[in-house]
C-alpha cells in the first residue's frame, strides 16, 4: 500500500471507531485507562529499551540537551504518564452532560449537550509522554486520535502505541480509536492534512515552525499555540523573597518549555531593591541576562549581562536566556506584555489586591497568575489531569485544553407536539 492510501485507510479506521466510543459509558473508559496505566508499568523496560534507541540517534544527530530531555523516558516519567491516566480516569466524563436548559414560550424545553468532537489528528514533536497523555485524554473525551509523531520519538512512539492498542482490544473497544502514523516521512502528515472528510479538528505541539506549517497546510480547523512568550511582573511593593523564589522557578525550573519565562519586568520603584539580589541568583543558575539600559544601569554589565535589543522582546529562548525590563507603572508593563506576549502564560508579583484585579483583567494571554509561577500553566497542575496542548487562539477553547475542550455541545430541544406557524 502506498503512502496516500495508507493514510487514508488509518483516517477511515478513526472514523469508523467514533461510533463505538460514543457509545461507551464512564464506567468502561475508567477501566480501560486504567489498563492502560498498569500496562506501562508492567512493560516498562521493553519502553525504555526503545525510548533509549531514540536518545542514542538523536544524540549522534547533535540535538541539544533540552531536545533530548523532552525525549527522554525513565522508570520515573513512565510512573508519572500512568499516574496522568489514572487522574483521568478520576475525572467526571464530559460526554453526554448537560450544560443547561431554558424553557420557551411556546412550551420547547431547549438546552446543550456535550458530545466529542469526532476524529483529532495530533501532530506534536519530540516528548513521547505526550502520546499517552493525548491518547488517554481522547479516550475518556469520546474522540479517536490519529498521532504523528516526530521522527526522533519513532521507536518510543510506536511501542506506547502498540500498549494502548493492546488495551482497547482487550476491552473491546476498535483499535482505530488510538492510532500512529506509523512513518518518518514527512509526506505523512502533509497527505493527513489533505482529510477534513475524516479529521474534524488538529492539535499540532511543538516548535513554531511545525506549528505554522501544520496551520498553512491544514484543510480542517486547527487549534494551536504558536510560541511561550511568557512574562512575570514584579509590582512596586512586592514581597521580596516571595519575587525571588517565583521568578527563579519561573525560569530555571525547566527552561525549555512553553510556560518558563521569557522576559521579566519590574517596576521601578522596586528595581534598585530587587534587582542584584535577583540577578545574582539568576547567575548563580547560569542564566544570561539582556537587559534594558535601566536595568544595566542598576546591576552593571558583566559577563553573562548585556544590553538587549528589540527582539529579545519577542524572543522565545527555550533556553536559560533572560530579559529584562524596568518599566514606569502598571500600564506600561501591561503595554509591554500586550505587545510581544505571545498570549501564553504571563503573571504579577503584587501585594495590591487592586492593581493584581487589573492585571488579571487587562492583560489579554490565555493564562493569568497572581504571585505565582508560569510553570502552572499546565494541564495536570490546574486540575484538568493532563492536557493535550494550549490554545492561545480563542476559538474554541483559550489555554490547556483537557477533557472539556476536547467537547463540543450540541441543542438538544424537548416538545410536546409544537409546530412553527
Amino acid at each position: 500500500m502506498d503512502l496516500k492510501k495508507q493514510i487514508i485507510q488509518i483516517a477511515k479506521n478513526a472514523k469508523e471507531a467514533c461510533p463505538a466510543l460514543a457509545d461507551l459509558n464512564c464506567k468502561q473508559k475508567n477501566r480501560t485507562l486504567e489498563r492502560m496505566a498498569q500496562a506501562l508499568i508492567k512493560q516498562s523496560r521493553a519502553i525504555l529499551k526503545e525510548n533509549k534507541k531514540d536518545l542514542e540517534e538523536a544524540a549522534k544527530a547533535g540535538h541539544p540537551n533540552a531536545f533530548l530531555d523532552r525525549l527522554q523516558l525513565t522508570e520515573g516519567t513512565l510512573k508519572e504518564m500512568a499516574q496522568g491516566l489514572q487522574e483521568v480516569a478520576l475525572l467526571p466524563d464530559p460526554v453526554g452532560e448537560v450544560t443547561g436548559m431554558w424553557l420557551r414560550p411556546n412550551g420547547l424545553q431547549v438546552g446543550r449537550m456535550r458530545i466529542p468532537l469526532g476524529v483529532i489528528g495530533f501532530i506534536y514533536e519530540s516528548r513521547p509522554n505526550v502520546t499517552v497523555d493525548a491518547a488517554g485524554l481522547c479516550l475518556k473525551s469520546g474522540n479517536a486520535i490519529i498521532l504523528k509523531g516526530g521522527s526522533e520519538a519513532i521507536r518510543s512512539n510506536l511501542i506506547l502505541t502498540k500498549i494502548l492498542q493492546e488495551c482497547l482490544i482487550q476491552e473491546g473497544i476498535p483499535k482505530g480509536a488510538i492510532q500512529i502514523i506509523p512513518t518518518t516521512d514527512r509526506e505523512a502528515t502533509a497527505e493527513l492534512l489533505k482529510l477534513e472528510e475524516y479529521i474534524d479538528l488538529v492539535i499540532p505541539r511543538g516548535g513554531e515552525g511545525l506549528i505554522r506549517m501544520v496551520t498553512a497546510q491544514a484543510c480542517m480547523p486547527v487549534l494551536k499555540h504558536y510560541k511561550g512568550v511568557c512574562h512575570v511582573f514584579v509590582d512596586q511593593g512586592a514581597d521580596i523573597p516571595m519575587a525571588y523564589q517565583i521568578c527563579l522557578n519561573a525560569k530555571v525550573q525547566r527552561p525549555g518549555v512553553c510556560n518558563a519565562m521569557e522576559t521579566l519586568l519590574v517596576h521601578k520603584d522596586i528595581a534598585k531593591a530587587f534587582l542584584p539580589g535577583m540577578v545574582q541568583r539568576f547567575r548563580k543558575e547560569g542564566v544570561e541576562i539582556r537587559g534594558c539600559p535601566a536595568t544595566l544601569k542598576i546591576i552593571g554589565k558583566g559577563k553573562g549581562i548585556r544590553e538587549a535589543k528589540e527582539e529579545d522582546w519577542y524572543e522565545e529562548y527555550l533556553d536559560l536566556i533572560l530579559a529584562v525590563r524596568v518599566v514606569d507603572n502598571l500600564k506600561e508593563a501591561v503595554a509591554h506584555i500586550n505587545q510581544y506576549s505571545s498570549k501564553h502564560t504571563e503573571a504579577i508579583v503584587t501585594r495590591d489586591y487592586d492593581r493584581a484585579r487589573e492585571f488579571l483583567k487587562w492583560v489579554d494571554s490565555s493564562v493569568v497568575l497572581v504571585n505565582a509561577s508560569t510553570r502552572f500553566n499546565d494541564g495536570f497542575q490546574l486540575g484538568l489531569g493532563a492536557e493535550i496542548g494550549i490554545s492561545t487562539s480563542k476559538l474554541h477553547a483559550f489555554g490547556p485544553m483537557g477533557l472539556n475542550e476536547l467537547t463540543t455541545t450540541k441543542f438538544i430541544v424537548f416538545g410536546q407536539g409544537q409546530v412553527r406557524s
